[in-house]
């Protein structure tokens, strides 16, 4: 087909300079959009729909793209580098209490989710049970984008982030696999066939998460590259390679990813700012050409029929199905109804459920165009009202906490012929550490701070010398003492002088540290 064939076109240098003239002015657009969406309370999902939205074939740029197959491979791609940005911010002290009510929420609240969705759909829309039964699983999965970006920005209480991000990391894993249960042709199979698979599959991804990142986290703890830029690569691959095994071997990807990466971001790995920064540009990334993908795939003029029956459904979910999943999913944790309230409030939708429905599109479903508008419509129709009002409820309820003390930043570098590491720590705003003279740190015995950079001036301190907010300090560790001495500066961080006597000592400071900084 001639027509064909001129779209098949090899890429000259020519067509390459066009591409990445329109992928960088879309990056600076949405860049700069970020601040907008930042001061509004926006989910930046929304914006970066709107841009694609606008480049599509109802918006200026008049570009036609229906390429369900290929949003759904970039979407995924995408989805990986998501969920391990999202695990390496993710802190374990703070998840560890909450796993055990956000596995529940994910699994548990999910089944009674896709439940109450699907009769919505059913009885009140007037859907086939085959269609409404991929909608409610769709639309069933928080989105961990979505999630860690308002988040971040709201001082909620540890156990309620916990569960909230732990829950958005885990539950792509079931959804994905009711979703393709649902879209396979034929009858659907017994809820105990697919329970069975659920549950397989996620033991094997996180089996193949957590021994990926172990084995990760121990080779860049023992293995000291030659360029600080090469930790940043390395991580990110181990991650991908977490994902990329656990699919392979029929687990989740999705789960392995995450649990792969939260372990590496909780290793105390050398050049740790540097690599969190790499991996928060990737995110960015991935975040915008996803949602700009998805927003070219969209075809405006067609959703009017489809508008009406995305409220009804996205009313169904947000206020009978989500409350119904977190009362039912949390009842055997004794969790206040404050908490309870806001976590049915706070289950954001984004990217995931759009994604996911572009599987019946690629399974050639019934009705797959009309399953996917209506998605699209209640993820955005939604957001644009969560979102925003999200901060607002959590201080209604009294559940915005003020801030403690601010942890510190520490990043090391190791120094291979030394047998030694040279930690960077600098003291923020809100850390105790303010007021503390370097003899009062009682760093243990092998450790030392042997510089400290203020205003732009550095000098060599005295055991008398007072440390301020802003300073950062370089310590020179020994390799046996390089944990304890990162314990210790975390602990002054955060209980001040008075940490020992706190109990905020750490393992490993006890003898040690009294014999040191005199």
């Amino acid at each position: 087909m001639p027509g064909l064939a001129r779209r098949e076109q090899p890429l000259t240098v020519h067509h390459l300079n066009q591409l990445l003239l329109v992928c960088s002015l879309v990056l600076l657009v949405a860049v700069a959009a970020v601040r907008i969406s930042s001061r509004s309370g926006l989910p930046s999902l929304l914006v970066y729909l709107g841009i694609g939205i606008a480049m599509g074939q109802d918006g200026v740029g008049d570009v036609h793209f229906n390429n369900a197959e290929l949003t759904q491979v970039i979407g995924y791609a995408a989805l990986v580098v998501i969920l391990a940005e999202g695990g390496l911010g993710t802190k374990w002290k703070e998840i560890k209490p909450a796993l055990p009510a956000a596995t529940s929420l994910a699994l548990v609240g999910i089944a009674v989710s896709v439940g109450v969705t699907a009769t919505a759909a059913h009885y009140l829309i007037g859907l086939e049970w085959r269609q409404a039964l991929i909608i409610g699983a769709v639309v069933s999965s928080t989105d961990a984008a979505a999630v860690f970006s308002v988040l971040r920005k709201v001082p909620l209480p540890a156990r309620v982030t916990g569960i909230l991000e732990a829950e958005s990391g885990f539950n792509d894993a079931p959804v994905v696999i009711l979703v393709v249960a649902f879209c396979t042709a034929g009858p659907v199979e017994h809820w105990y066939v697919l329970l069975g698979e659920i549950t397989l599959e996620l033991a094997i991804g996180a089996a193949i998460g957590l021994a990926v990142g172990w084995l990760g986290s121990w080779g860049l703890r023992h293995v000291a590259l030659p360029a600080s830029g090469l930790y940043p690569i390395a991580v990110m691959a181990i991650a991908v390679t977490a994902y990329a095994a656990g699919a392979l071997a029929h687990g989740s990807g999705f789960l392995a990813v995450y649990l792969a990466a939260m372990m590496l971001g909780n290793a105390k790995l050398p050049h740790w700012p540097a690599t969190r920064g790499f991996a928060e540009g990737l995110g960015w990334i991935a975040q915008i050409g996803m949602f700009v993908l998805l927003g070219l795939l969209v075809t405006p003029h067609e959703m009017g029929d489809d508008i009406v029956p995305a409220l009804v459904i996205g009313l169904a979910l947000t206020m009978v199905a989500r409350p119904l999943s977190v009362v039912v999913g949390l009842l055997p944790f004794r969790i206040p109804w404050q908490e309870q309230t806001l976590l049915s409030w706070a289950g954001l939708r984004g990217a995931v459920p759009i994604i996911l429905a572009t599987i019946p599109m690629v399974s050639g479903v019934a009705e797959n165009r009309r399953i996917f508008n209506i998605v699209f419509v209640l993820v955005v129709a939604y957001t644009l009202i969560q979102g925003p009002t999200l901060p607002w409820l959590a201080r209604k309820l009294r559940l915005g906490e003020s801030e403690g003390a601010a942890d510190l930043g520490i990043e090391s570098a190791p120094l291979e012929r030394l047998r030694g590491h040279l930690l960077s720590v600098a003291i923020p705003k809100g850390s105790r550490m303010h007021g503390v003279e370097v003899a009062e740190l009682r760093m243990p015995s092998g450790a030392a701070v042997t510089l400290v950079v203020r205003d732009g001036t550095s000098f060599v301190p005295l055991p008398t010398t007072v440390l301020r907010r802003g300073d950062e300090l370089l310590v020179v560790a020994t390799d046996p003492v390089r944990d304890a001495a990162e314990r210790r500066l975390r602990a002054v961080g955060q209980g001040g002088k008075l940490a020992g006597w706190l109990g905020l000592a750490g393992n490993g400071t006890g003898s040690h540290s009294r014999h040191s900084g005199q």
